[in-house]
């Protein structure tokens, strides 16, 4: 019982370890990225789900408080305090959208190193046997394999999180009434 769970625990480790051997050291940065990108998704869904709510309400207890909502100045307290609350929503929204593309480029390249391999073994030996260019051929595709794996995943997150702000953006906007 205690070898099954722990071997359900350590799977994931496994399995990356056994990515980044079959796939050099590409592989790992891409792991890396991938788990900057969740990071900054959990967080994101974190913000969204209780720290969003606390702030708007504050600042809205605040507009609510004013006694006057028609006047220049009051307008331009209202725009800066959804300013404030929109710039908050989009944190770490830029380096998201920046890891989603970046991962199939780290694919793309290990596979250009895989190659090199390649052609750098053949050229050693001097043939084009099969065994020679099989491992440099895998190691490029576990690469591309596992940034299009890696992109593929977050491009959900980039699109949910870019669709909640323009949302919630536009509920802000109907709460802060004049």
């Amino acid at each position: 019982m205690l070898n099954t769970v722990w071997s359900w625990l350590i799977s994931p480790y496994t399995a990356m370890t056994e990515m980044v051997e079959a796939g050099g050291h590409v592989v790992l940065w891409i792991m890396m990225a991938s788990v900057v990108m969740w990071t900054i998704a959990i967080e994101r869904y974190w913000y969204f789900k209780h720290t969003l709510p606390r702030q708007a309400g504050d600042m809205l207890k605040v507009w609510q408080a004013r006694g006057e909502h028609k006047s220049w100045l009051s307008r331009q307290i209202r725009q800066a305090m959804l300013s404030r609350l929109t710039a908050g929503m989009n944190d770490n929204l830029l380096l998201l959208r920046v890891l989603v593309p970046m991962c199939p480029l780290l694919g793309l390249l290990g596979t250009v190193s895989g190659m090199l391999e390649v052609f750098d073994a053949m050229s050693a030996r001097g043939s084009a046997d099969a065994r020679t260019m099989a491992s440099g051929v895998s190691q490029a595709m576990v690469c591309t394999l596992t940034g299009l794996a890696v992109s593929i995943t977050g491009l959900f997150p980039v699109y949910h999180f870019q669709n909640r702000i323009r949302s919630e953006t536009e509920l802000l906007a109907d709460k802060f009434t004049y």
